[in-house]
């Protein structure tokens, strides 16, 4: 056996192992790995350095123009997904980044040695070909080659296509798999490319500034959430990861940014479900010389423009429950304690007591910590019985003052704060402030909300607010919502090509050992 033989075959042979495709018909890795071997021992190197594609399948197919035989000449590569032999020729289609293409090959163009060769390439290698276009009898549009190469031998297979992996958590753990065999995975996340693309355009075309803040912070600012720590070595002290990117936006804005936004990695250490992951990304955005209702034309502007452009012009997209919700035209508009009233049927739930708010909450079935305090007694009836109902666009607005300690406080109404938050399908979209300037009343709402705990308090970013920062509105965007919302997904983890999940190493293990037979649809 060859110097270039993979160790495991070295040890097969020295133990008397199989040394044949029929004695390991069995285990389709090892198939693979012999016919690697024949490959190397031909002095074939089946991993290729380069190919020259001239076409993607979607640009070849573009370029066919009806009755000219022969048509026009393309080098196109890809994963070969198909395979139909038929003896003396055989079609195969190939997967590139922009679809499937067929491939019709005859052994009396490419020659006996080449298709002898041809025909022992497997499902899931990779491929060029070169050829000319043609029509099949069928209609479609086709390769016949005149020349292929492989340029990458899959050792294991692709999951079968028919039979199908109930494991969703291994579609997560293998997305690559995902994505090369499930259209519509692959569909959702180039349109999530196409909507972040859409988001910064748009924000780029309004003389919007993208920069970039730190991830591993000091203190942990910016939001009400449990950080990831980790220890900075070269500082010799603990460090974060960030749980929002507001309060360095901000620092921007005193610097003179007066319109800056960044899209970014945050980290909250709280829990996993269908709506939420540890890791996200968000887009901030903040803009002197206006306020929360300038974000409110911002958001509803920004979402057209990404409807216009990365969904082709819909502004209408289907829940996975059933139903439409339509983005176009004037959104509702309605305030946070109107809605409470409503749902809870009691005018003066405001004046009520804790005690009666919870006497209240446990006779509709609505569960509330009753340690908790007033105002999140009522924000447990809002997120639990309110903002699931909310699936057509809506600004709910003037939100209780001691939910955002970064807001600006309503002038009419004190117990109340110049905020909206976009709820769609059910749930939080983007908040959005008028964000609070004032440094010695920002100081007392921070010292409020840390308590005792002055560490967490950020000093820096009071320093800078004393030097002047304009009049602004602010915003999140969730991204990983919106794709949600955009195309569909069931789950926050069908928006995230790897999401979070705890390491396997037995999952790991059983890969090796039987390769991927299933097919990844869920």
């Amino acid at each position: 056996m060859s110097d270039t033989a993979p160790e495991e075959f070295k040890n097969a042979k020295s133990a008397g192992a199989p040394a044949s495709v029929s004695d390991v018909s069995h285990d389709l890795r090892a198939v693979r790995l012999l016919r690697l071997q024949e490959l190397r021992a031909q002095g074939q190197d089946p991993f290729q350095n380069n190919w020259n594609q001239t076409h993607t399948s979607k640009q070849a197919i573009e370029s066919y123009v009806e009755g000219q035989e022969p048509g026009a000449e393309v080098s196109v590569a890809g994963r070969i997904v198909m395979q139909n032999d038929m003896g003396k020729s055989s079609f195969i289609k190939v997967l590139d980044r922009d679809g499937k293409i067929q491939a019709y090959v005859r052994k009396d163009v490419i020659g006996d040695e080449a298709y002898a060769a041809f025909k022992k390439l497997d499902l899931g290698d990779i491929v060029g070909v070169s050829g000319t276009l043609f029509k099949t009898k069928t209609g479609e549009i086709s390769v016949r080659a005149q020349k292929y190469g492989l340029l990458a031998k899959a050792l294991r297979p692709l999951p079968e296509k028919w039979h199908g992996l109930t494991d969703s958590e291994q579609i997560y753990r293998q997305r690559y798999l995902d994505l090369i065999v499930n259209d519509a995975s692959r569909e959702r996340f180039q349109t999530r490319s196409r909507i972040v693309r859409a988001v910064r355009e748009y924000l780029w075309s309004r003389d919007f500034v993208e920069v970039e803040t730190p991830v591993l912070q000091g203190i942990a600012g910016g939001a009400a959430a449990r950080p990831f720590t980790t220890h900075f070595n070269a500082l010799s002290c603990d460090f974060y990861l960030r749980i929002a990117l507001e309060l360095h936006l901000k620092r921007m804005l005193v610097g003179g940014f007066d319109r800056v936004f960044e899209i970014g990695r945050v980290f909250r250490n709280e829990g996993l479900s269908r709506r939420h992951n540890p890791e996200f990304t968000m887009l901030e955005v903040y803009q002197a010389y206006t306020d929360y209702r300038g974000m409110m034309m911002l958001i509803h502007d920004l979402i057209q423009y990404v409807c216009r452009t990365a969904l082709g012009g819909r502004t209408s997209v289907t829940r996975p429950e059933g139903g439409e919700i339509e983005l176009a035209g004037k959104w509702r508009e309605v305030k946070y304690k109107d809605l409470v009233i409503e749902a809870m049927g009691d005018g003066d739930w405001f004046t009520r007591t804790r005690e009666q708010k919870l006497a209240a909450c446990a006779k509709l079935g609505i569960e509330v910590n009753p340690t908790h305090p007033d105002f999140a007694i009522t924000q447990d009836v809002f997120e639990k019985l309110i903002e699931p109902k909310l699936i057509q666009p809506t600004f709910v607005t003037h939100i209780p003052g001691e939910l955002c300690p970064l807001a600006k406080i309503n002038g009419a109404d004190p117990s109340t704060l110049d905020v909206f938050e976009l709820c769609i399908n059910g749930q939080e979209i983007a908040p959005a402030y008028s964000e609070q300037n004032d440094p010695l009343l920002q100081r007392e709402q921070f010292e409020k909300q840390v308590g005792d705990d002055v560490q967490k308090l950020d000093e820096d970013f009071l320093t800078a607010l004393e030097h002047g920062m304009p009049p602004a509105g602010g915003m999140g965007v969730g991204i990983d919502r919106l794709v949600i919302l955009l195309t569909g997904a069931a789950n926050i983890r069908d928006t995230i090509l790897f999401p979070s999940l705890k390491p396997s190493d037995e999952g790991t293990k059983g890969q090796r050992d039987k390769g991927t037979e299933g097919a990844l649809h869920k």
